[in-house]
Order: structure tokens, then sequence, then C-alpha cells
């Protein structure tokens, strides 16, 4: 750029329905893939404890809806995913990735089917805009349609052993029917919702799908409802931890365009037994001999010996050398120390390998290898 020309002006970040709320409750707001969003509202450590013991309120309203409608719906997305969307049961849904068609992943989604032939696609808020192009070049030559839902909807985030009961109070759907993994129509306090049992935390609970001018009505409802639980509002940053400790995947950490499913040790996603070709088949297939033969990284949970915290980007070592790279780390509130996830070589990748540390800023501080989650919650 030259002396003479003025930088361009930053696009302004997008503010979800629920802004004016969060900053009335005191939150510190961030930039999250272009979108303002609460970061915390108080201390982010009693907000994921919170979440583990009674209930937390969050808004994923950042995250982007696309609706796939049509005779050819299911064709199309078996066509454009890796998963069998095709065999899911209307009011399921289903985890599923979308690859480039060097195998490279392009996001990892949630595909809930709404009827006989829509499909509600639920994409990261990074990715929406890759993943609505994807969707709409692949659509070529099928009857279906693909459209961006995106200001659509509000998402609204109840999750937490509390969570079943606080939603209960507010809704006479048939919450006790409704399996993980599945949605049904209901209304709650009034307003008309897609309940879904999905989540990001490790916990049971629930997120709303709602009309944005809807949204901060159903907010104030589960607050008043939560509140003799312990219900609290929570940020992205206790997200964060919480489905760190619960050992699922971030986009831009553990998953990216760098890396196939099997890379990223969740090859169960990709459905070769279904019908017709997909976009990636021929690329993950050769992708899931090689794994099979000799995985090049494992991705394993790693917990400090000491009180460090380790770092995305941050080398894991072992015997002075290089093994692999922390993807995501964090103290874990509910451990008490700090964990990591990281991809190592297969030969250390075995739960209480000796001798592994993390390189923090030239101190090799020592790791225990465990396997994947850090944190199960009891059924």
């Amino acid at each position: 750029m030259s002396s003479t020309e003025s930088p361009q002006p930053s696009p302004q970040p997008r503010r979800t329905a629920l802004d004016a709320l969060h900053r009335s409750l005191g939150a510190t707001m961030t930039d999250f893939a272009g979108w303002d969003m609460p970061l915390r509202y108080g201390s982010e450590r009693d907000e994921h404890l919170a979440v583990r013991t009674r209930a937390g309120l969050f808004d994923l309203s950042h995250m982007g809806e696309i609706t796939v409608t049509g005779p050819a719906a299911a064709a199309l997305l078996d066509h454009a995913l890796v998963g069998n969307i095709g065999s899911v049961g209307v009011g399921r849904a289903r985890y599923t990735m979308i690859c480039r068609a060097d195998g490279g992943i392009l996001d990892d989604l949630i595909v809930y089917r709404l009827a006989e032939t829509e499909y509600m696609v639920v994409a990261n808020a990074a990715n929406a805009q890759v993943v609505l192009d994807a969707l709409t070049e692949r659509a070529a030559g099928f009857d279906a349609e693909v459209r961006d839902d995106r200001d659509a909807y509000a998402l609204i985030a109840v999750q937490g052993p509390e969570s079943p009961g606080i939603l209960k109070s507010l809704t006479d759907a048939d919450l006790d029917g409704l399996k993980y993994y599945a949605g049904l129509p209901g209304t709650v306090a009034g307003v008309p919702a897609l309940i879904a049992r999905t989540g990001y935390t490790g916990e049971d609970g629930f997120e709303l799908f709602v009309a944005p001018a809807d949204a901060e009505k159903l907010w104030r409802a589960l607050t008043d409802a939560g509140e003799g639980v312990g219900l609290v509002p929570c940020g992205l940053s206790c997200r964060d931890t919480l489905r760190l400790e619960a050992g699922m995947p971030l986009y831009g950490h553990e998953l990216t365009t760098a890396l196939t499913p099997f890379d990223a040790g969740l090859g169960r996603v990709v459905k070769f037994d279904k019908e017709g070709d997909f976009v990636g088949r021929e690329a993950l297939a050769a992708a899931a001999e090689r794994a099979a033969a000799s995985p090049p990284r494992v991705l394993v949970g790693l917990v400090a010996q000491g009180r460090r915290v380790p770092r995305a980007g941050y080398a894991v070592v072992a015997d002075g050398e290089v093994i692999g790279e922390v993807t995501s780390g964090a103290p874990s509130p509910t451990l008490g120390k700090p964990i990591a996830m990281a991809y190592v070589d297969a030969a250390h990748a075995a739960p209480g390998t000796p001798g592994v540390g993390v390189d923090i800023r030239g101190s090799h501080e020592p790791y225990e290898v465990v396997a994947l989650p850090f944190y199960k919650r009891r059924k």
C-alpha cells in the first residue's frame, strides 16, 4: 500500500439480537468470527462450574443456519457431505463434516432433518459462508434449494444438569421423549422454537432456535426459570474450556483443511457405504487406508504435572525431539490442572507414555498423555 492510500476501515462486527441485553449484564464483549459476542459476564471459572453442576445460558446466534429443501435435498446432502444424511429420521440430527475434493475438512456440522424434504445445516460461524458457497455449488443438477437462513434465527442454549427441569417449566413439549441429537418443534415461554437436545459442553442440555425478535423474551424467561437452581449467563470463554474437557474438536484448532477426518480420529463420520458418489470420496478412501496402516499423528489429551498452561501451536516434545503440536490448551476448572489436546506421533500416543512434555517458552514442562475426553458426565 502506498503512503498516500488510506487503510480500508474494517467492517463492524455483527451483533446478535441479544447484544443490548449482554451489555446490560456487564458482559465483556469480543469480536469472534465477525460477531460481537460475550466472552464472559464475571468469572470464567464460575461460569464453567455452573454448567458442570447446575446450568448455564449461552447466546449462540453467531452460528450459521442453512436450509436445504426439495425432493432431492437428501441426495444433495449425501453428495455434498461425508455422512449418510438420507438415513437420518425426521426429528433427528447428525454430526458430520463437509470436505474438499482432496479430503481436507471445510467444517464440521450438525444437520437436523426437520421434515421429509427439509434439512437445517448448522455451520460454525467462521465457516458459514464457505459452507453456504460449497453447498450452493454442489447443488447443481439436484432438485433442491440451498437457502441462507442466518438472519432467520437466534440460537440460545441452556446446558447443564438442571437444564431439563428449567426447560420443562416453560414448555409442554415432550422433553423426556427427546433423545440426544434430536429436535422437535414446540413453544417455550410462549415463543415458537425448534428444541434440540444438542450441545458443545459435555453436559445434557438444549439448543433453542427461535426468531431473533423472540430471543430477548426467551432469554429472560429462562433466566427467571433458572434463578432458583443457580443458572447463570455464560460466555464463549467457558464454552471453550467446557468443550476442551469433553474432548470436542474446534474448527481451526483440531480440524483444518490440512487434515482429513481420519487424521483427526473422526473417520467414523465418513460413510463409504452410502449410495452414490460424494465429494472427497476417493481422497478419503486413501486417507482411511493410510490411517489404518500407520497414523501419522494421533489426537491425544495432555494433563499438566505443573501449573503452566499450554497454548495452541506449542511443541510437544520427548527426548529432546518435537513429536507433536498442541491444538488447544487451557486451565481445567473441573480437573484443577492445565490440560491440552495435541496431535502427537503414534509412538507417543498411548496413555501413560513416559517422558512427554510441552515446550513452554523454552522450558520443557512434563505432561501426562491421557485418552480423550478428560471429562465424561455421569448419565
